[in-house]
C-alpha cells in the first residue's frame, strides 16, 4: 500500500516541487483554495480529512517577508494559526504532520551555524509568524517534524535566481548583498528531503527520535553577492553575455524588514536522525539556471 500524501498549497515552489518528484508508491494530494484556505481556520481540518492522507505537510504559507510588515495579522493567521489548525487535524487522524519553517527564526547574531536548540529571536513579522506556527504545531501533536530550510529557488515563481536572470538582461552590473550569510537551497532538493522524512515518520511511528524540530538547507554557505556570482557564471557558460556583480552593503539595499545577517544551519540532527542531507548548494544551482534560461528562451 502506499504513501498518501496532503499538501497544503499549490503553487508554493516546495509544493510544486514535490509535484514534480513524486517518488514511486507516493501519492501527492495538493489542496488550495477554496476547498482548504489558511486564511478560513473553518476550512482546514475538513479539506484535510477528505483527503485520506497518511502523513500532512503544511508547506503553503504566507511568504511575502516584506509585505508581512504591514499586513503582521494576516501573516500571523497564515503562517501561525493555520499551522496549529493543520496540526490538530493530524492528531485527530492519528497521523504525522510536517510543518515546513524558516531561518528567520533567528535573529541572525550568531558566529556560527545554527543548531535547533539555539534560542530563536525574529526580527521581522514574518519570522515571528512562522516562529508562532512551529510552536503552535508543537502544541498540537508530538507526532510533527518541524523543518527549517533557508533561501529557497526553483524553477517555479518568484525566487532569487529567476530575478538574476530578469537583471542581466538588460544590465551589466548588477549591486547584490554580501553581508548576510546563508545556504541557498533548491526546492526540487527539499522535495526529496520531504518525502524521505515522511516515509520515516510513518514507518517509525514511536521513534521520537525522528520527531522535533530539524534544520533542513544546502550544505556549504554564501553570501547573496555569490549567489548572483555562481547564476552569471553559468548563464556565460550557457552563451550569455558577462554580467558583473557590485558587491553592496545590507545598508546600501533598504526592506522594510529586516534580515538576519547569519541564516546558516547546522543540518548534522537531520543527517543524524533521518539519513537526510542536502546537496551542496553549487551542486543543484546549475539545473535550475539551465532551466529558468529554457524557459526564457
Amino acid at each position: 500500500m502506499g504513501l498518501r500524501i496532503a499538501v497544503t498549497g499549490w503553487t508554493g515552489q516546495v509544493v510544486r516541487a514535490m509535484l514534480e518528484r513524486v517518488p514511486a508508491g507516493v501519492e501527492v494530494i495538493a489542496l488550495r483554495r477554496p476547498e482548504l484556505d489558511l486564511a478560513d481556520h473553518r476550512t482546514i481540518a475538513p479539506a484535510l480529512r477528505a483527503a485520506r492522507p497518511g502523513v500532512i505537510v503544511n508547506a503553503a504559507a504566507y511568504t511575502a517577508v516584506d509585505q508581512a510588515e504591514s499586513e503582521p495579522d494576516l501573516a500571523m493567521r497564515i503562517n501561525g494559526g493555520a499551522a496549529g489548525e493543520a496540526a490538530r487535524a493530524a492528531a485527530i487522524l492519528g497521523i504525522p504532520v510536517i510543518q515546513l519553517s524558516t531561518d528567520y527564526v533567528f535573529d541572525g547574531t550568531l558566529g556560527r551555524p545554527y543548531r535547533e536548540d539555539d534560542a530563536t529571536g525574529p526580527i521581522s513579522a514574518y519570522g515571528a509568524s512562522k516562529l508562532a506556527g512551529e510552536q503552535a504545531v508543537a502544541t498540537a501533536t508530538a507526532n510533527h517534524a518541524v523543518l527549517r530550510t533557508a533561501w529557497i529557488y526553483s524553477p517555479f515563481g518568484k525566487n532569487f535566481v529567476r530575478t538574476m536572470l530578469r537583471l542581466a538582461e538588460t544590465r551589466d552590473e548588477v549591486g547584490v548583498v554580501a553581508d548576510q550569510q546563508g545556504c541557498p537551497t533548491s526546492a526540487l532538493d527539499i522535495a526529496d528531503a520531504v518525502f524521505a522524512v515522511a516515509r520515516n515518520l510513518v514507518a517509525r511511528p514511536q521513534d521520537d527520535t525522528l520527531r522535533g524540530v530539524f534544520h533542513m538547507s544546502a550544505s556549504g554557505k554564501a553570501v547573496w553577492a555569490d549567489v548572483a556570482e555562481a547564476i552569471f557564471a553559468e548563464r556565460e557558460r550557457l552563451g550569455g553575455r558577462p554580467v558583473a556583480v557590485k558587491r553592496i552593503a545590507t545598508a546600501d539595499y533598504p526592506t522594510p524588514a529586516r534580515r538576519p545577517a547569519n541564516s546558516r544551519l547546522d543540518c548534522s540532527k537531520l543527517a543524524a536522525r533521518h539519513g537526510v542531507a542536502l546537496p551542496a548548494w553549487r551542486a543543484s544551482l546549475p539545473a535550475c539556471v539551465e532551466r529558468l534560461l529554457e524557459d526564457q528562451g
